[in-house]
């Protein structure tokens, strides 16, 4: 009667996830109910039994194995849309806790039970559309969501990308082991939802065939203009559009006309290197680790890691494997969470239970998505009247520091210098967390040395650290991060009356209306803009689809009204990150005792956005064009 794949696969199931296909498919709300409501599991990756005994865990397997085979000799399409209140009931039983109202219509469109796309009043597009240009500049995960929304809707458009093919930060960070630090069945588009995923954490390989995939679906190669960089953008306003001059691959210009322009080149496009003096003199090999040298053989060499972030935490396990020595410089210790599945594969039962039991992707998806998005962000506000601020900023952001406190000093145990110099002196999340990917082990190798310093100066066949140290390199990698408060600084951008773009962001401040639209730049949106990037976890892909259905709704509306162009007031905007700013100044990352790359010289966060995720998604779900000055035709 049942197969063995079935039956295997079945068996390795997790039972809250079996639980909700059960009640989607068949709307008994018995599964709802004791004795087959899930324990509550805070663990990232559950324990599959959800806490049921071994009986009602056999009765839910049985279950759902006699649908699928009732489903298999009778085929039937699925239920109609799922009820709202049944929906909200499934999440909080599925998690065990209870779901505010407000995630409902996040995550019926988050999981594809309701529409996220924009669509026209009419089924055809006016004829206004078909001469409404939109020029994408970048083909990573931003410029590839813009092309195919855009496809939809049939609004022309012309991508233009600076390298030679799709990927953005996928394409140009190849260094060993890069990868994400967000699980996949997350970090992936909920209209172009995977089921072949190798490892919960997916290497850069992979993610880049998951785009070029995308690519191909969409044909967006076909159309897209590689080598390509956008050097000027300026505004023509009697003719309401933008003038674009790009640098073509032969060093030749080209000028593209386009009635709204679409930013798609993010914050993490631009490496940020070190001025320091002597780089000229060194004899070795000195690179950033987003232009990695496969050119430069490891084995046997001197190498010296600059930088403690995510990518010198991916990078130093393979380049220690491979040095005969590793000196590691961080200038600042970053908290490190606990990870047992960062090195997980995906099983083949799982493999079977995605592509086989209906909706099994969808709650698997839904899971992730609570456990690794906006239940963190309660805890990284202020309390004014906790007694230690100096190591953390309340009671649950202490027990976080604490459980990774224990961690490092398990992981550690017997190398009290390492201790020393590994456990952080501020709050956790004052940093970007970053995931165990047997970075202590790394650390703790015979051929690793541990220095808490930064980069001075270069020498002919060594670096000097801000301590004082000489240390003897053949190989320098420069893991330190971009110039993220520089967006947009390599085009030149002019708006209405020719204010520049690069002037009014000066000094590592972008400011943009829900990091989309600035004043006096009337067309122009950006994706992954000011304050738009996330530090309490999520993805970054959901951020995106929010954007680019605000800017398909602004330009939908736009058409529809017979305007030109949109161009946000002053006033809206100012108020806007004026609430950035005082929302920012209740949360960890303006924590006096820490610096981040997320806040300029000034002190202003600049990055990372203050509200759930479930906040953004309302901000921008349907745009006000009462925000904006319409501009005639």
């Amino acid at each position: 009667m049942y197969s063995n794949e079935m039956r295997e696969a079945i068996q390795h199931a997790s039972i809250p996830t079996l639980l909700m296909c059960l009640v989607q498919l068949t709307r008994d709300e018995r599964w709802l109910e004791p004795p087959y409501r899930p324990a509550r599991d805070k663990r990232l990756f559950p324990d599959d039994s959800g806490g049921l005994d071994e009986v009602a865990q056999e009765q839910v397997r049985s279950a759902m194995m006699e649908l699928l085979v009732a489903r298999a000799a009778q085929p039937q399409g699925d239920h109609a849309p799922i009820d709202v209140a049944l929906f909200q009931r499934m999440m909080g039983v599925c998690v065990a806790e209870e779901i505010p109202p407000e995630y409902v219509p996040v995550l019926m469109e988050e999981l594809g039970f309701s529409d996220r796309d924009v669509h026209w009043k009419e089924k055809q597009p006016p004829r206004e559309a078909a001469s409404f240009h939109v020029l994408i500049i970048g083909a990573g995960l931003s410029g590839l969501c813009a092309a195919i929304k855009l496809e939809r809707l049939g609004i022309p458009w012309t991508l233009l990308e600076k390298n030679a093919d799709i990927g953005g930060v996928w394409l140009d960070n190849d260094y060993p082991d890069a990868g994400v630090d967000t699980p996949n069945q997350f970090y992936s588009f909920s209209f172009a939802p995977s089921n072949d995923w190798s490892r919960y954490f997916s290497k850069r390989d992979e993610l880049l065939r998951y785009l070029g995939g995308l690519a191909d679906r969409h044909a967006i190669r076909q159309k897209a203009s590689f080598g390509t960089e956008v050097e000027s953008l300026s505004w023509e306003d009697s003719a309401r559009c933008w003038r674009a001059v790009a640098r073509k691959p032969d060093g030749s210009r080209t000028v593209i006309t386009a009635q709204a322009v679409i930013s798609a080149v993010g914050q993490l496009n631009r490496p940020k290197f070190p001025q320091c003096p002597g780089q000229e003199q060194f004899q070795g090999a000195a690179f950033h680790s987003s232009r990695w040298r496969h050119d430069v053989p490891l084995e046997g060499r001197r190498v010296v890691v600059v930088g403690a972030g995510a990518s010198a935490m991916q990078l130093m396990r393979s380049v220690a494997q491979q040095a005969r020595h590793v000196v590691f410089l961080q200038r600042s210790a970053q908290w490190v969470l606990p990870n047992p599945d960062y090195r997980s594969e995906v099983t083949p039962h799982t493999h079977w239970l995605l592509a086989h039991v209906p909706y099994y992707r969808e709650w698997t998806r839904f899971s992730l998505f609570w456990r690794f998005s906006d239940g963190v962000l309660k805890t990284l506000h202020k309390d004014p009247d906790w007694p230690h601020p100096q190591r953390a900023i309340n009671r649950a952001n202490d027990r976080v520091r604490q459980l990774m406190t224990d961690h490092l000093r398990e992981k550690l145990h017997g190398r009290p210098d390492l201790v020393a110099k590994l456990l952080p002196d501020y709050p956790p999340y004052g940093k970007r967390i970053l995931l165990d990917n047997e970075w202590f082990e790394t650390l703790r190798r015979d051929n690793v040395e541990v220095v808490a310093a930064g980069l001075e100066r270069f020498d002919t066949d060594a670096v000097w650290d801000t301590l004082g140290q000489r240390h003897a390199a053949d190989v320098v990698v420069l893991a330190t991060g971009f110039e993220a408060g520089k967006m947009l600084e390599s085009v030149d951008i002019a708006g209405v009356q020719g204010q520049r773009l690069a002037s009014l962001w000066a000094g590592d401040n972008p400011k943009a209306y829900l990091g989309i639209t600035v004043p006096g730049f009337p067309n122009l949106f950006c994706m992954y803009g000011p304050n738009t990037n996330l530090g309490h976890g999520g993805s970054a892909i959901f951020q995106l689809e929010c954007q680019i259905r605000y800017i398909t709704a602004c330009m939908v509306q736009l058409l529809e009204q017979g305007a030109a162009a949109i161009d946000v007031r002053q006033e809206v905007h100012d108020r806007y990150n004026k609430s950035v700013e005082d929302a920012h100044e209740q949360l960890v990352w303006t924590h006096p005792g820490t610096t981040n790359w997320f806040r300029n010289a000034a002190g202003r966060v600049f990055s990372i956005m203050p509200w759930r995720m479930a906040d953004y998604w309302r901000m921008t779900h349907d745009p006000e064009l009462s925000d904006y000055h319409l501009i005639s035709r």
